[in-house]
């Protein structure tokens, strides 16, 4: 897992390429993925505090999307 890029300044056009074909996933499940396999940006996020934006999470064939702070983070599985 890496963090891709976020949806500041990637520009429309690669915004919908990332989304393409987004489902729901479980918040609390990628939050548990990224705790383990990315802590810095865990830490950095401060996932351990509630998120407003958890029910927007999402996942595609090659990336995970998390979104706090209105910003979609982009991490290629």
């Amino acid at each position: 897992m890496e963090l891709e890029c976020t949806c500041v300044g990637i520009g429309l056009n690669r915004w919908n390429r990332l989304m393409k074909g987004a489902k729901p996933l479980n918040y609390d499940w990628l939050v548990r993925r990224i705790k383990k396999h990315m802590p810095d940006l865990y830490e950095a996020l401060g996932l351990n505090f509630y998120n407003p934006y958890c029910e927007q999470t999402r996942v595609t064939r090659t990336h995970y999307i998390l979104v706090h702070s209105s910003i979609e983070y982009f991490i290629r599985k």
